[in-house]
């Protein structure tokens, strides 16, 4: 019984302690002064100055910039696949809005895939667009995090530092490297890692089977440390060549979590408050834990009405062996608890079972992370959507005892709290608003697998992975159409980049601000108190944005279930 809460412990125990050294590389990828020869070559053929320094606007004008051309390069090459080498499947391009779709999905970070990936994509595809958009996508994130904690740290100052020099760094020192070893140990472990595009075997049976490969292992290896998701399978994480044993299913979770837990404790070195990147990370292990409890309590107890349905038997309130429908056997219930937990508290998106078969009561881990988008959050976003909940919280905290609200030593004004509100009111507004669009729309009921609640929360559940760049579905939503292809599209760019940015201008207001002394009014933000506090306004804010539209899917779904009432 207490087994799996003792792999839950041991695997967050090991995340906590390789926080520390992997935030460490950070800190110094981000503060170094010294530019590596292969660093400059870098800048030197992208001919940018490493000496400059940027404004935020310049700093967010080059990221918005940077990503629209290297989206427009994956859009070419999905559109030009068909003529592409190492396509012996002779797989055509995809469609102008398919391909919208999938060049908006992987630069933003989402990876949300309307398409089978393993007869959907060449090899050549794989590698030069979704391979290549997944190291983008992350790269970006981690240097906008990088940016966002220098204004926070610098008095003022005019600049957030040289956004070029940050993205070479974190691809450089961090990303790249990192994607090496995972690589090879995956190798080691047997995920493929070949320019074959398929293998025949025989089974036991005696018929032939055709097995599709492809360079796997790279893959899968940026898409959980970039935080990506998506799969060169359909079956994402769930397919033994994704994630063929226990070993690789506990590490792809650590590198899930990896990135986005060392910059709480990189936020600290860098702003020489190392007590306070631990408020930040105990702040989302404690919304991490509770969440987890939550789907793993819920798909332990399962169905109601399937523990009622043996007459036979004496009644029990939980179903035998519990909810493992969706479920993979050699993973079981804690593991894929501990898989859909990590996934959207992360953002990440690739999952290990199917979320469209979780209780009512668990799929709301799923939904609530990915509506709140900061228990960890996607690599460097997650960081900046806490910090604007942590200035959010100290600004109530100081109109409740009447003095001028201050952060790591800058006072918070009306400038700061109408931008931090701006992106925090533009999150479930993007995510809403397609989700009503969509109700609404009349070709929707044909994209639906269910009718009633659950089919509302299939619908929600996909705009939501979009704007928090999750990834992941319930996927019992049809969504290659061109309307959700184009709709999904646009909530995830407008969830990047319309939450993104105001919070760039948020940093940019507080580097030039002067740092002032704590004084006998100052709320200290490095307690235990803050971070109860910061949980508490996270919860209540997400609580009254969101619980209106997750009573219409999963609460009213579980009530029915009590009740009895079936859909067909």
């Amino acid at each position: 019984m207490w087994l799996p809460w003792i792999e839950f412990a041991v695997v967050l125990a090991v995340m906590a302690l390789l926080a520390i050294p992997m935030g460490q590389w950070l800190a110094r990828c981000f503060t170094s002064e010294h530019h590596t020869w292969l660093e400059r070559c870098t800048y030197g053929a992208l001919g940018v100055n490493p000496q400059e320094r940027m404004t935020w606007q310049r700093y967010g004008a080059s990221l918005l910039l940077s990503n629209a051309m290297m989206m427009l390069l994956g859009y070419l090459v999905l559109r030009l696949q068909g003529g592409l080498p190492l396509n012996p499947l002779d797989i055509p391009a995809q469609s102008p809005d398919l391909a919208f779709n999938t060049a908006a999905s992987f630069i933003t970070n989402t990876n949300w895939q309307a398409y089978a990936g393993e007869s959907s994509l060449s090899n050549a595809t794989q590698m030069a667009a979704i391979t290549f958009l997944m190291f983008a996508g992350a790269t970006t994130g981690v240097a906008a995090a990088g940016g966002f904690v220098r204004g926070l740290a610098r008095s003022s100052s005019q600049d957030l530092g040289n956004y070029w020099v940050d993205y070479v760094r974190v691809l450089w020192r961090v990303l790249l490297p990192l994607s090496l070893l995972v690589a090879l140990f995956y190798v080691w472990q047997g995920i493929p890692q070949t320019l074959q595009t398929e293998t025949v075997v025989t089974t036991l049976e005696g018929t032939r089977q055709q097995l599709m490969v492809g360079p796997v292992a790279s893959l899968e290896s940026i898409k959980h440390l970039g935080t990506n998701g998506g799969g060169f399978f359909s079956m994402n994480a769930a397919h033994p060549f994704e994630n063929p044993t226990p070993l690789t299913n506990v590490v792809h979770i650590l590198s899930m979590l990896l990135i986005p837990s060392a910059l709480t404790y990189a936020c600290g070195a860098m702003l020489l408050r190392r007590r306070q990147g631990w408020v930040l990370l105990g702040a989302c292990l404690v919304m991490f834990v509770g969440f987890l409890s939550l789907v793993f309590v819920a798909e332990q107890r399962g169905s109601d009405l399937l523990a009622r349905a043996g007459a036979d038997q004496q009644w029990s309130p939980l179903q035998p062996g519990g909810n493992m429908e969706g479920k993979e056997l050699r993973f079981g219930i804690a593991d894929t608890a501990l898989f859909v937990t990590t996934t959207t508290a992360a953002t990440t998106g690739s999952v290990n079972a199917m979320h469209d078969s979780l209780t009512p009561l668990g799929s709301i881990t799923p939904l609530a992370q990915m509506m709140l988008n900061c228990v960890f959050g996607g690599d460097g976003v997650g960081l900046i959507n806490l910090l604007q909940y942590a200035i959010l919280t100290v600004f109530l905290a100081g109109m409740m005892i009447g003095r001028t609200p201050e952060f790591l030593g800058k006072k918070i004004e009306v400038r700061e709290i109408k931008l931090v509100m701006l992106s925090v009111l533009a999150h479930p507004a993007i995510m809403l608003g397609f989700t009503a669009l969509a109700v609404l729309w009349p070709d929707t009921a044909a994209s639906l697998n269910n009718r009633g609640p659950h089919g509302f929360s299939e619908i929600l559940y996909a705009y939501a992975s979009a704007t928090a760049n999750n990834g992941s579905a319930f996927a019992g939503l049809n969504a290659n159409t061109p309307f959700f292809n184009t709709t999904i599209g646009l909530a995830m760019i407008a969830g990047r980049f319309l939450t993104l940015l105001p919070l760039l201008a948020v940093a940019g207001s507080l580097a030039a601000k002067a740092t002032v002394p704590a004084g006998p009014g100052t709320f200290p933000t490095a307690t235990p108190l803050f971070m109860g506090l910061l949980v508490f306004v996270v919860l209540v804010v997400g609580g009254l944005t969101f619980l209106p539209a997750l009573a219409l899917g999963p609460v009213i779904e579980h009530l029915q279930m009590l009740l009895g009432q079936l859909y067909a």
